[in-house]
């Protein structure tokens, strides 16, 4: 090893992945909600983490809105 490198010809490149990182969040679930998920997640053997954060992405993909009324 030598002890200094020319960083320049090292030729560095960006990581393909760094678009697809994701961020740990504190977030408050309602248990049915978990319960769910957890469900889903034995029928298809994906975690219900991994399935939540999907269901979250396809509505943000498709810019999904909230019908809600309050009666």
């Amino acid at each position: 090893m030598t002890e200094e490198y020319e960083i320049e010809k090292l030729n560095p490149r960006k990581n393909p992945y760094t678009k697809r990182l994701k961020k740990q969040v504190t977030i408050s679930i309602d248990q049915e909600v978990i319960d769910y998920f957890k469900q889903l997640s034995e029928q298809s053997g994906l975690p219900y983490q991994t399935l939540m954060n999907l269901y979250l992405l396809d509505c943000a993909n498709h810019k999904r809105q909230l019908q809600l009324t309050w009666s």
